[in-house]
Formats: C-alpha cells, sequence, structure tokens
C-alpha cells in the first residue's frame, strides 16, 4: 500500500486533471471511447431504417422523417440542458443514470406500437445520447495535462467511428432480425456498459463541485462564451466542420443507390468502414496538440478538408477517388474537432462540461445545416452542386483560420491560451 506521502505526491500530479484519483490505464481510456461510440450511435441508427419502421407502424412518409428530427433535437437540447450538470454533480454517478435511463428509452423504442410511442422514445434517445459530451468531459478531467490531447483524441475517435458505423451495424442487424433488434441489442450493450463503468471509473473527481444552482448553471454557459473569445472561436470552426461532414454523410446515398452504380443500402453503409481509416489516422492531432501545435494543426486540417472535395466531385465515375476524398475528409474534421475540445476544455477544467456542451451545440447546428442544404440541393442540382456547397463550408473554415492566425496573440499554450486561432 502507498505512504501518506506517496499518495500526496500522486494526487499533485493529477491536480491539474481536475480530479484527486490516480491517472487511470489507457485501459480505461479505451472503456471511455467505446462507451462514447456506443451511446452516440443511437442518434444514428434509425436513419437506414426509416422505411422499415413506417412501413411497420403505418407511418405516412413526412411522419417517418420527423425520427430522424425528434432524435437530433431531443440531442441538441440535452447538450445544453444534461451535459452541463457533468459540472456539479459526481460525474460517475451522473453517467450510469443517464445510461439506465438511456436503455429505458431503447427498450420504448424497441417495443413501440404506435407512432407517438416512437417518436417519445427516439427524442428520449436522442436526449440522453448526450452522455457522450459527459463521457469526453470526464475523460479529460481525469487525463494529466501534458497528455489531455491524446486522451481527448483516443475518446473523440470512439465518438466518430460511433457516428461512422452505426448505419452500417443498424442496416445488418435490421436485415437479419428486424428493425426493432437494432435497439434490443442496444439497450443490452448500454446495460453492460452502465455497470462496468459504474464499477471501473473513479469515484473521487476531486475539488470540482460547484456551488451554482441549477438555473445559474446554465447561465453561465452562456457567459462563458460571451467571455472567451477563443471558446467563440473554435466553436464557428465546429460548426463549420461538421456541417461539411454532414454535407457528405447526410446525402452520399443518393448518387450511390443510382446509376451507374445501385448499391444496396449494406453496402452503402459499408462506406463507414473507409471513414474509421480517417478517423484513426486523426489520433495524431491529439499528440500535435499535446506539443503545441494546435494553430498548426487547424490549419493543415481546414486545408485537407477543402481539398477532400476535389476527389468527391468525380464520386459518380470513380469509387476510388470517393474513398480517398472519404479518408481526407474525416481526417480533417476528426483532427479539427480534437484540437477544438482539447483547447477550449483547457480554458476551465472546472467547467469542462459546460464548455463542451455549448460548444457541441455548435456541432449540432453544423450537423442539420449540412443536412438540410445538401438533400435539398442534390434534389434540385445533382451532386456536383452537394460538392461545392461541402467545400464552400471547408473553404469558410480555412478562410476563418486564416483571418484569426493573423490577427491572434501569441502562440497556442496548453492551459488557456485566450488568443490563440
Amino acid at each position: 500500500m502507498s505512504s501518506k506521502g506517496e499518495t500526496a505526491a500522486r494526487r499533485t500530479e493529477v491536480r491539474s486533471a481536475g480530479g484527486a484519483a490516480p491517472v487511470p490505464s489507457r485501459g480505461v481510456f479505451i472503456l471511455f471511447a467505446v462507451a462514447c461510440g456506443a451511446a452516440v450511435a443511437n442518434v444514428y441508427f434509425s436513419q437506414p431504417l426509416l422505411v422499415t419502421m413506417g412501413r411497420d407502424l403505418g407511418m405516412s412518409p413526412g411522419l417517418v422523417g420527423s425520427v430522424v428530427t425528434l432524435t437530433h433535437v431531443g440531442y441538441g437540447l440535452g447538450l445544453f440542458f444534461l451535459v452541463p450538470l457533468g459540472d456539479a454533480v459526481d460525474r460517475r454517478r451522473l453517467i450510469a443514470a443517464q445510461l439506465l435511463l438511456l436503455v429505458v428509452a431503447l427498450a420504448v423504442v424497441a417495443s413501440a406500437r404506435t407512432p407517438v410511442i416512437l417518436l417519445a422514445g427516439m427524442a428520449a434517445t436522442g436526449l440522453l445520447a448526450v452522455v457522450t459530451q459527459t463521457l469526453v468531459a470526464f475523460a479529460a478531467s481525469l487525463a494529466p495535462s501534458a497528455g489531455r490531447g491524446r486522451v481527448v483524441g483516443l475518446v473523440t475517435s470512439g465518438v466518430v467511428i460511433g457516428i461512422l458505423l452505426a448505419r452500417t451495424a443498424s442496416g445488418l442487424m435490421a436485415d437479419f432480425a428486424g428493425w426493432r433488434s437494432v435497439y434490443l441489442a442496444s439497450a443490452s450493450l448500454t446495460a453492460l456498459l452502465a455497470l462496468v463503468l459504474y464499477r471501473v471509473l473513479p469515484r473521487d473527481i476531486g475539488a470540482r463541485p460547484t456551488t451554482l444552482r441549477y438555473g445559474q448553471l446554465l447561465r453561465s454557459t452562456i457567459t462563458l462564451f460571451a467571455r472567451e473569445r477563443l471558446l467563440r472561436l473554435r466553436a464557428l470552426f465546429g460548426l463549420l466542420i461538421f456541417a461539411a461532414f454532414s454535407t457528405l454523410w447526410s446525402s452520399i446515398a443518393l448518387p450511390l443507390s443510382e446509376a451507374p452504380y445501385f448499391l444496396s443500402h449494406s453496402e452503402i453503409g459499408a462506406l463507414g468502414l473507409v471513414g474509421v481509416v480517417g478517423a484513426l489516422a486523426a489520433n495524431a492531432a491529439g499528440r500535435l496538440n499535446d506539443r503545441g501545435l494546435s494553430r498548426r494543426t487547424t490549419g493543415i486540417a481546414l486545408a485537407l478538408l477543402v481539398a477532400s472535395w476535389l476527389p468527391l466531385v468525380f464520386t459518380r465515375s470513380s469509387l476510388g477517388a470517393l474513398v480517398v476524398g472519404v479518408i481526407l475528409l474525416d481526417l480533417a474534421v476528426q483532427a479539427v474537432h480534437v484540437t477544438n475540445q482539447t483547447l477550449i476544455y483547457a480554458l476551465y477544467p472546472d467547467a469542462g462540461s459546460r464548455l463542451i456542451g455549448g460548444y457541441m451545440v455548435f456541432y449540432s447546428v453544423g450537423s442539420a445545416t449540412g443536412a438540410i442544404a445538401a438533400t435539398s440541393l442534390y434534389a434540385v442540382a445533382g451532386w456536383g452542386a452537394v460538392c461545392l456547397l461541402g467545400a464552400g463550408f471547408s473553404c469558410l473554415g480555412l478562410a476563418l483560420w486564416v483571418f484569426t492566425r493573423r490577427s491572434s496573440s501569441g502562440p497556442a499554450v496548453e492551459a488557456g491560451s485566450r488568443g490563440e486561432g
């Protein structure tokens, strides 16, 4: 057993991480990543299942489309109203409670016999899936400050991989055992994760709980945005990169399901496996952030994001070009996203949940904007116009980086460089 002196030294070592417990092993952070991917996947499972759901429950096409809308609305509300709670209560207990409530919501979806019950269950699923962001903030708080970028990169990879593979997994499971099996399986996995995380995660999260009441906690999120230029800037980067990300992934099934490919839903869903390559490769962004290269990483990644749309233009004539474009785009988005979260968390580690929750609201706005604009534009102007839209979002992000890079007041530093761009 460690002596009192050794214990005190260990706590001092991790104090900057926002907790009094020893730094967890890499295996625990991998568990964080798995839990993040499993939770966020629930937001995207329904996309390849809409037709089957609608037929099973006798829903009109317009009502079927609201399944996705309500799930994302629930997620957006959860980012603002639930994620900040991580700054006021024990995150270990909060995560377990949200996961167990998510199990209930998934069970409601799986057993729904009427459209009203299904839609209510989907909205609740989106609301509770924001446990993903509580997990990200908790992982960042447990990481040593010198290695926070690597930890955020690892955990965020789980989020992106969950998003990319959700459609593939749900399509395959639905073909094998029906659409309800997707949500029953997810409920079982979520219940298991709740138990494992409650047993594995540290109880002592340090002197982090705030004295703010719930209403004050929510208002302070807005105050943080008003106060911190870096937070506003990184939120804008997040909005633009996820608008580009959603422009691709919300519309790519349209040209692939038409001539000359006529790919099935399962084959289109397998494209998510290609995107995982880019997401994993972008883990290097976390290490670059730990070396103080966040500004350079952002610039290079945004340039790659712009470049990714050149091969994507040739999707109709070359699947190879599509693969290259997908890898570049996912690598770039993941790199900027990891950089964003690493930098904003360092501003106020004790307000990590509010910072990340507020930032992710912009992610949701960007994702919704890209999806709505891309699918609408494809219907009237085709795939080339969609690529121009995605390139436009990407160019805006790069232009924002160039402008703020010239006007920023110094190089990036790890703990709260307010002027970093």
